[in-house]
C-alpha cells in the first residue's frame, strides 16, 4: 500500500510549526521536517509532535532545501506544506492516496489571509499550488520553486490556510524574498513567472512603483493576445490593475482592463477590481462622474451575477458575493444622496 509523508522545510517557526503538524498528523504515515538553521524552539516543538527532524545548511535556494527534505523520505506520496500553513479541509482525500498509484501531481487550494487596505477584516485569496508529489519528483528554482515533472496535474478538493502574508509575518521575513527574487530575475530575465513573483513581493510591502516595474515585463513576456494561460495570469492581471490604480495611472489601468475583459467572463475578481478602478476614475474626473458611476455599479453587479469562482488563481473570497454587495450598497447610497 502506498505511504504518505508530510515534507516541510522550516526555520524559526516556533509560532506555528506545531499547529501545522497537528492538522496533518491524522492523515499521513510520517512527518518530516528539515530545519534550515532555527535559533528558536522549532526543532523541539516539531519533535514533540512526532516529526522526524533533519538539518540542512541554508544556501539561499529553496529548491535545494525542498529537494534535501524530499530525499529524507522514502514514502510513495509527499504532501509539501510550510509551517505557516494548516490543513483545513480534505484530510480524508490525503489519506485516500494510500489507495492510488502515484502517477499524478496534485494541486491544492492554498488560501492566504491578508490585511486588505481599507478593509475592516482580513481577506483570503486562493492559489492552486502543486503540493502533492509522487516519490522521485524534485524542485527547481531559487525561490517560488516548482516541481519538475511531465506527470499530469490534478486538482484536489484540499484546502490549506496560510497566514504568512499577514503584516507581522511579512515584517519578520524582511527583505529575504526580495533579494532572492531579484537575484533569480537577474539570472532568468525572460521568465515571466519570476517577474510576477517579484511584483507580488513588492506589492505586499506597498512598494507600488517597484511592483509595476516587475509586473510590466511579466505582461510583456506573456503577450497581450486573448488567453487565460498560464493559470497565474489571472492573478497577474488583478494585481497589475490594483497597482496601476494605487499609482493613479488610471488610463493605463482602463486600457489593460479593456484588453483583458474578453479573457475573464467568469471572474468576479476582475469585475470587482474594475469597479474599484472606475470609482477612482469617477473621483478624479468629477465632471464625468454621472457617466462613470453607473459603470461602477454594473461592474459590481456583474460580480454578483457571476458568483464566487475560487478555481481561478488569486480569487479573493467574497468578491462574488458579500464584498461586492457591500460595495454596491455603499455606492447606491452615495448615488441616491447626490
Amino acid at each position: 500500500m502506498p505511504r504518505i509523508a508530510l515534507v516541510m522545510i522550516a526555520r524559526n517557526e516556533a509560532r506555528c510549526v506545531a499547529r501545522c503538524l497537528r492538522s496533518v498528523r491524522p492523515w499521513v504515515d510520517e512527518m518530516i521536517v528539515l530545519d534550515t538553521g532555527s535559533t528558536d524552539d522549532t526543532v523541539v516543538l516539531a519533535q514533540a509532535e512526532g516529526a522526524q527532524v533533519h538539518h540542512f545548511t541554508w544556501i539561499n535556494d529553496f529548491a535545494a532545501a525542498r529537494n534535501a527534505a524530499l530525499a529524507c523520505s522514502d514514502a510513495d506520496w509527499h504532501l509539501v506544506l510550510d509551517a505557516d500553513e494548516t490543513l483545513a479541509e480534505g484530510g480524508p482525500l490525503i489519506a485516500a492516496l494510500r489507495h492510488q498509484q502515484p502517477d499524478f501531481i496534485g494541486r491544492i487550494d492554498v488560501r492566504s489571509s491578508y490585511a486588505a487596505s481599507g478593509a475592516t477584516q482580513q481577506q483570503a485569496a486562493s492559489s492552486w499550488l502543486p503540493r502533492v508529489l509522487p516519490k522521485g519528483v524534485r524542485y527547481e528554482g531559487r525561490i517560488h520553486e516548482q516541481p519538475v515533472s511531465a506527470l499530469p496535474r490534478q486538482d484536489l478538493a484540499v484546502i490549506v490556510q496560510h497566514d504568512g502574508y499577514m503584516p507581522e509575518q511579512m515584517q519578520a521575513k524582511g527583505s529575504r524574498n526580495q533579494q532572492l527574487l531579484q537575484q533569480a530575475v537577474a539570472e532568468r530575465p525572460q521568465d515571466a513567472y519570476l517577474h510576477y513573483q517579484l511584483g507580488k513581493d513588492e506589492e505586499v510591502h506597498d512598494r507600488f512603483d517597484a511592483a509595476w516595474q516587475a509586473y510590466a515585463p511579466a505582461l510583456q513576456l506573456l503577450g497581450t493576445q486573448a488567453r487565460r494561460d498560464p493559470p497565474w495570469r489571472h492573478d497577474l492581471i488583478l494585481r497589475s490593475l490594483f497597482t496601476l490604480k494605487a499609482l493613479g495611472r488610471l488610463d493605463e489601468a482602463i486600457h489593460l482592463a479593456e484588453a483583458e475583459m474578453p479573457n475573464w467572463p467568469d471572474s468576479p475578481d476582475f469585475y470587482f477590481v474594475l469597479g474599484d478602478v472606475l470609482l477612482d476614475l469617477a473621483m478624479a474626473q468629477a465632471e464625468q462622474a454621472h457617466e462613470i458611476l453607473p459603470m461602477v455599479e454594473n461592474a459590481w453587479r456583474q460580480c454578483l451575477t457571476i458568483g464566487e469562482n475560487p478555481a481561478l488563481e488569486g480569487a479573493v473570497h467574497g468578491r462574488g458575493s458579500y464584498l461586492a454587495q457591500h460595495n454596491l450598497d455603499l455606492l447606491l447610497g452615495t448615488m441616491a444622496s447626490i
